[in-house]
C-alpha cells in the first residue's frame, strides 16, 4: 500500500503541482455499528488537475479494503463532492466484526490523471436491546396435551449482544398475564391450571419481553396450543329407542337412524363407527352415517318373529377402528303383523267316495282341517268359505253352517238311480276360502264327490247248472261249451271264469281250459273216452266284490280212435325150405286187443314183402286171435322163388263188423305187426344171403372254443409252463449231481496217477493230492517259496507245474526251529499232483498276490508266515491215495 502511495505522489510531482489528488484524505471516521444502508461515514473532494478534466464516471471508487468488506461505497455528490455511505450488504458488529475498516478511494480523470488516498473507518459499539434466537424470534408455537398437570411448559431464552460473555442477567416477563400461565424472572414459562380441550380454549396468545440492565427489550409471541386427546366417549344425540316397523319391508329400506357425536372432535368433522354387536340377519348398519336398513326378508308369520316380534339391537359408536373411545345404546324393533298371506289349504282339490247307501246327513267333508292363514295375528289370520256351487249339489249337498267349510249329504247317493245314473254318479263343487280383512285374499277349493257302489245283489249264473258233450277226436282248443253270469249292481264290473274243480285226467292236471273273460270252455287236449267218459266241472265266476259257482258236465263221445295192439309186435322165425302148406309155422300166433272196438271186429292182410303169397293168417278176420300159416311151398329150383330172407308188415284193421256202407263212413284205425322169416336151405345147398344192412353213424365232433372259456387256454398254459419250468429245474439239479458224483473224463485221461508221498516234519506229517485236470494254461509265475515255474489258468485258477520232471526241486529240511515243513520231490514217472476246485481257488489268490509282491496272507489279512503258508497248503483231513488205473 505504501508503495503505492508512493507512486501516486510522484505521479503529482512529476505534474509541476497540478495534478488530479483527493481532498480531506487520508482520513479517519467513525460509524455506529448495526448502522442502516445509506449511513454517511465520511464526505470528501476531488481537486481537478490544471486540465480541468472531469472525474471518470464510476470514480473515485473503493478499490481495496483491509479487512475485504462490501459495507462501505462511495456515493457522488456532484462532480467535485463525494460520500463514503454503509451499503446494508454486510452487518457493521461491533461484538463479533473487525472494529476497523482501512479504505483505499482511487480517482482517475479523462486524461488517465489518477489520485489514490486512505480512508480508516472505526466501527463504534452501540448498546443493543437483547435477542430473541431462532424460531423464538419470530415467535412460536408451544403445544400442551390437554389433561396435564400444571407445571413446567417452555424455557424461553435470550441473547444480548453487548454481552458475549453472558453474564449479565436478563429479565422475562409476560405482557398480557393470564391467570392459566406465569414466567418466572429467568424465562421459564408455567401453566397455573389443567387444561380441558373440550370445556376450554382451546389455543392462547402471550406476549414475553426480555430486557437487559439498560432496559433496552425485545419481545416475542408464544402461541400456546391445547393438544386434544381422545379421552371423551361418543355421545348419541337421538334418543328414540323403540322403533315399530311392518314386517315384509323391502331389504335396503332405512327403518332407523342413530345420530352420535364425539366431543374429542369439536369444531371438526366428526368420523365415528357404527356397527351392530348383536347378532342378527334381519338389519345392517352403515358404517359411516348410522342408517339402520333391513337387511333381508321380515317375515312376521315365520321362525322366531311367529313367537317374539321383537327384535333387540345394541349399537356401538366408536371413534376410530380399533381402540380409542365407544359408546353402546340398546334398541329395539317391533315387527307389526300385516295380512300379506292368503287363506290357503294344504290341498285344493278333493276327493270323496261316499257310499251310495250313505245316510241324510253324514258330514262328507270338514274344510277347516285343511285350510289355514299363515298370518300371526288377528284378524289378518281368520277366514271363512263362500256358498258352494257346481252341478247337482243343490238337491244333493249342503254347507251347513254357512260358510262354516262344513259340507253335509242331503240328497240320495243311490248308484243304480237313474238320475244318478246321468250324472254319472260324479258332482262337482266349487267353494272359496278368503280373507275376512282386506285385501281379502280368495282361493277356489275343487271338491269331486264320487258315489261308491256296494254290493247289493249276487253274482248269479244264467242256469244252475251246465251239461256238455264233445267227441274224443275233438283236437286241442274245441270249444266245449259257454257258461255266463251276471251282476245287477253298477258298475258292471269285469267278470272272471275260471276252473276250481274237475278237468283232470291220468296225463294232464286239467284238460279243459275256460276263457277268462268269455267264460268260454275249450279242451286242452284230447279227451279219452276210454279212460274218462264223463267230466264233472266246477265253474266259479269272480268279480270285485263277489263270486259265484255253478256245476258242468262234459260227457266225452266214445269214437274209434284206438288202433289194435297186438302181441308181439314183431318177431323172428326161421323154417325149412321144405315146410309143408298150411302148416302153422312154429305155432305163431297174434294175440290183438282194441280198447274201442270187439274182439270179433279184427281184420288181417299181409302188405309188401310177402312175395308169392307164401303167407297168411287162419283166421283172417272175426276173431283177436290168428296163426301164421304158410299158404304156398317154396320153389327155388325152378327159379320162382329168389330171396330167402322175408320182411312181412301185417296189418290188423279193426272195422271187420262194419258193411261196405258204413266202413266208408266210419273211422278205421290200423296196427302193425313186423316179422322176419328165414327160409333155411338144404344143408348141400348154398344158401345166398342177403347181408343185413347196417346203418354207420358219423358224429362230427367240433371242438369250438367260447370266449366265456378264455381261462381254459389261460390256465393250461401257466400250468404248462410251470410243470415245463419244474422239469428243467429237475434236469438241472440232476445234472449237477451227476457231475458231482460221477464226473467224466475224456479217453486221454481215463488214468490218473496219484502218488502218496510222506512229508516228515518235527510236527506232523502232511499227504499231499493233486489231480491233473485237462485245463488250457494261460498263464506262468514263479512259486516264491521253491522258485518252480508253474503255469495257470487266469479264469478258473487251475495251475500245474510248468516242467514237473525237471523244475520241481526237492523239499528242504525245514529250520531247526520248524518253521517250514520239507515238501516231497516229484519222482521219475509221476504226475504232479493238482488241487481241487476249493484249492485252486485258493491258489490263484495267492499266486496274485505273490505277482504283486505282497507274498500270500493269513486269515487277519497279515502277510503270512511259512508255517501260515504250509497250513493252507495241507489243510484236509486226511490224505487220500488214488490207485493208477
Amino acid at each position: 500500500m505504501q508503495e503505492v502511495v508512493l507512486f501516486l505522489l510522484l505521479l503529482g510531482a512529476l505534474s509541476g503541482g497540478q495534478a488530479l489528488h483527493l481532498i480531506h484524505l487520508p482520513a479517519m471516521s467513525k460509524v455506529a455499528e448495526n448502522s442502516p444502508p445509506e449511513t454517511s461515514v465520511h464526505m470528501f473532494a476531488v481537486k481537478l488537475s490544471a486540465s480541468l478534466s472531469p472525474v471518470v464516471p464510476g470514480f473515485p471508487l473503493i478499490i481495496n479494503s483491509s479487512p475485504l468488506t462490501r459495507a462501505f461505497r462511495v456515493n457522488w455528490l456532484s462532480d467535485t463532492d463525494f460520500e463514503v455511505v454503509t451499503t446494508g450488504m454486510e452487518q457493521l458488529d461491533f461484538e463479533e466484526g473487525p472494529h476497523i475498516f482501512d479504505l483505499q478511494i482511487y480517482v482517475k480523470d479523462d486524461v488517465a490523471v489518477t489520485d489514490l488516498q486512505v480512508l480508516t473507518v472505526q466501527v463504534t459499539d452501540v448498546n443493543e436491546p437483547p435477542e430473541f434466537q431462532g424460531n423464538l424470534a419470530k415467535g412460536l408455537d408451544l403445544y400442551i396435551v390437554e389433561g396435564t398437570k400444571p407445571g413446567f411448559v417452555y424455557q424461553v431464552e435470550a441473547f444480548d449482544p453487548e454481552d458475549t460473555s453472558q453474564n449479565l442477567p436478563l429479565s422475562y416477563l409476560l405482557i398480557s398475564p393470564s391467570k392459566n400461565f406465569r414466567m418466572s424472572a429467568n424465562g421459564t414459562l408455567f401453566s397455573t391450571t389443567e387444561f380441558d380441550f373440550e370445556a376450554g380454549h382451546s389455543s392462547y396468545h402471550l406476549i414475553v419481553e426480555v430486557r437487559d440492565s439498560q432496559g433496552l427489550g425485545a419481545s416475542t409471541e408464544l402461541h400456546v396450543n391445547i393438544v386434544n386427546i381422545n379421552d371423551e366417549i361418543p355421545r348419541f344425540t337421538n334418543l328414540t329407542h323403540m322403533y315399530t316397523i311392518p314386517e315384509e319391508l323391502s331389504p335396503g329400506i332405512i327403518v332407523a337412524h342413530i345420530t352420535a357425536e364425539d366431543p374429542d372432535d369439536r369444531g371438526f368433522t366428526s368420523f365415528l363407527l357404527y356397527s351392530i354387536t348383536t347378532v342378527n340377519s334381519y338389519f345392517m348398519i352403515n358404517q359411516l352415517t348410522g342408517a339402520i336398513q333391513v337387511a333381508r326378508r321380515i317375515d312376521r308369520d315365520a321362525g322366531e318373529l311367529r313367537q317374539n316380534p321383537i327384535i333387540s339391537l345394541e349399537v356401538l359408536v366408536k371413534d376410530r377402528p380399533s381402540g380409542g373411545q365407544e359408546n353402546r345404546k340398546q334398541i329395539t324393533f317391533t315387527v307389526e303383523d300385516i295380512n300379506d298371506n292368503p287363506s290357503t289349504c294344504t290341498k285344493f282339490t278333493f276327493s270323496i267316495m261316499v257310499p251310495e247307501r250313505a245316510a241324510r246327513g253324514t258330514s262328507l267333508l270338514d274344510l277347516n282341517k285343511f285350510c289355514f292363514d299363515d298370518d300371526s295375528e288377528a284378524p289378518n289370520n281368520r277366514f271363512n268359505f263362500t256358498t258352494p256351487s257346481g252341478v247337482g249339489r243343490g238337491s244333493r249337498f249342503l254347507q251347513d253352517p254357512a260358510g262354516s267349510g262344513k259340507i253335509v249329504l242331503i240328497g240320495d247317493l243311490d248308484y243304480e238311480n237313474p238320475s244318478n245314473l246321468a250324472a254319472g254318479n260324479k258332482y262337482t263343487m266349487i267353494i272359496q276360502v278368503q280373507d275376512v280383512a282386506a285385501p281379502y285374499y280368495k282361493n277356489n277349493i275343487y271338491i269331486y264327490i264320487l258315489t261308491s257302489p256296494e254290493n247289493e245283489f249276487p253274482l248269479v249264473f244264467d242256469s244252475p247248472s251246465y251239461a256238455f258233450a264233445v267227441s274224443e277226436l275233438s283236437p286241442p282248443r274245441t270249444q266245449v261249451g259257454r257258461v255266463q253270469a251276471t251282476d245287477k249292481d253298477f258298475p258292471q264290473s269285469r267278470i272272471t271264469y275260471s276252473i276250481s274243480a274237475g278237468g283232470a285226467s291220468q296225463q294232464y292236471p286239467n284238460i279243459f281250459w275256460i276263457n277268462p273273460q268269455t267264460g268260454e270252455l275249450q279242451l286242452v287236449t284230447k279227451a279219452d273216452y276210454e279212460t274218462i267218459p264223463v267230466y264233472i266241472l266246477r265253474i266259479q265266476a269272480t268279480n270285485s266284490e263277489d263270486s259265484s259257482s255253478v256245476t258242468v258236465t262234459v260227457n266225452i263221445i266214445e269214437e274209434n280212435d284206438e288202433k289194435p295192439i297186438c302181441t308181439p309186435n314183431s318177431y323172428f322165425l326161421a323154417i325149412p325150405v321144405d315146410l309143408k302148406v298150411g302148416t302153422n309155422i312154429h305155432n305163431f300166433k297174434l294175440t290183438c286187443t282194441d280198447l274201442d272196438s270187439s274182439p270179433r271186429s279184427f281184420r288181417y292182410s299181409i302188405g309188401a314183402g310177402n312175395i308169392n303169397s307164401h303167407f297168411t293168417f287162419s283166421p283172417n278176420a272175426g276173431s283177436n286171435v290168428t296163426s301164421l300159416i304158410l299158404a304156398t311151398r317154396f320153389d327155388y329150383a325152378s327159379g320162382l322163388d329168389k330171396i330167402w330172407n322175408y320182411k312181412l308188415l301185417v296189418y290188423i284193421t279193426d272195422d271187420n263188423l262194419l258193411s261196405g256202407r258204413k266202413r266208408a263212413g266210419a273211422l278205421v284205425e290200423t296196427g302193425t305187426v313186423t316179422l322176419s322169416i328165414s327160409v333155411i336151405p338144404h344143408p348141400t345147398t348154398i344158401i345166398t344171403t342177403t347181408p343185413k344192412p347196417r346203418i354207420t353213424y358219423q358224429i362230427l365232433r367240433k371242438n369250438v372254443y367260447s370266449p366265456s372259456a378264455w381261462y381254459v387256454p389261460f390256465v393250461i398254459t401257466l400250468g404248462s409252463m410251470l410243470l415245463l419250468g419244474l422239469l428243467v429245474s429237475m434236469i438241472v439239479l440232476l445234472a449237477k449231481a451227476i457231475h458231482r458224483h460221477c464226473p467224466c473224463k475224456t479217453e486221454k485221461h481215463k488214468k490218473t496217477l496219484v502218488k502218496k508221498v510222506e512229508m516228515k516234519n518235527t510236527k506232523r506229517e502232511v499227504m499231499v493230492e493233486t489231480i491233473q485236470m485237462n485245463t488250457v494254461f494261460d498263464g506262468e509265475a514263479t512259486d516264491p517259496v521253491t522258485g518252480a515255474i508253474y503255469e495257470f489258468n487266469s479264469k478258473t485258477g487251475a495251475r500245474k507245474w510248468k516242467d514237473s520232471l525237471t523244475q520241481m526241486p526237492k523239499w528242504k529240511e525245514s529250520s531247526p526251529q520248524g518253521a517250514a515243513p520239507r515238501r516231497p520231490v516229484p519222482q521219475e514217472g509221476t504226475r504232479t499232483p493238482r488241487s481241487t476246485d476249493k484249492e485252486r481257488d485258493g491258489l490263484s489268490i495267492k499266486v496274485q498276490a505273490e505277482d504283486a509282491g505282497l507274498g500270500p496272507r493269513s486269515q487277519d489279512s497279515m502277510p503270512s508266515t511259512p508255517k501260515n503258508r504250509n497250513s493252507a497248503f495241507t489243510r484236509g483231513a486226511s490224505p487220500k491215495w488214488h490207485p493208477e488205473k
